[in-house]
């Protein structure tokens, strides 16, 4: 039998989802993989998610949708989405030393969305991330407004968050991002 585009991911999912039944201890994988197989589109969004470095894996359902909740699971901010500054705007606004690109334009060019500050706990809640690097999180447009954008970690077994100029980038900072399959 040949082999469909995405069975090597839905393979990784599985055995993702099996190491780390915690994340998810009331979901089976047989109502996981039917999700992903409707849905081709958010299959190459976990793709892009898995390939820069993000670790995807199930962290819960919505309980409007029913949908499946995937999230970044790597321990640390993930390795192909960092040294970004936050938004567009943000990037237009540097002169000189620009990054290669954004949060927020990335996020929307994977076809995921960023954590809010909320999601971000939650996910602390199921594991210890970010304890060497930070993750951008969606800022409020009020905070926005006025040059500055959100970001979190976790220190001293806490979890905390900061700001920053918008601009800013560093090569330890990134952004987790979920998606609902």
């Amino acid at each position: 039998m040949k082999a469909l585009p995405h069975d090597d991911l839905i393979k990784t999912l599985k055995e993702r989802f099996a190491k780390n039944m915690r994340r998810h201890a009331r979901l089976d994988w047989e109502s996981v993989q039917t999700n992903l197989r409707r849905a081709p589109k958010k299959l190459q969004a976990l793709n892009e998610m898995e390939r820069s470095g993000g670790e995807p894996d199930v962290i819960g359902r919505d309980e409007t949708t029913g949908e499946i909740i995937f999230c970044d699971c790597s321990p640390e901010s993930p390795a192909h989405r960092r040294s970004i500054c936050y938004d567009r705007k943000a990037l237009d606004a540097r002169k000189e030393n620009k990054p290669s690109g954004s949060a927020v334009e990335l996020a929307s060019a994977i076809g995921i969305k960023m954590l809010t500050e909320q999601q971000y706990r939650q996910l602390q809640e199921l594991g210890e991330f970010d304890r060497k690097t930070s993750s951008w999180i969606e800022t409020p447009s009020e905070i926005r407004k006025l040059g500055g954008a959100l970001f979190c970690d976790r220190r001293y077994d806490h979890v905390f968050v900061y700001h920053n100029g918008a601009e800013s980038y560093y090569a330890a900072r990134g952004f987790r991002g979920r998606v609902n399959v």
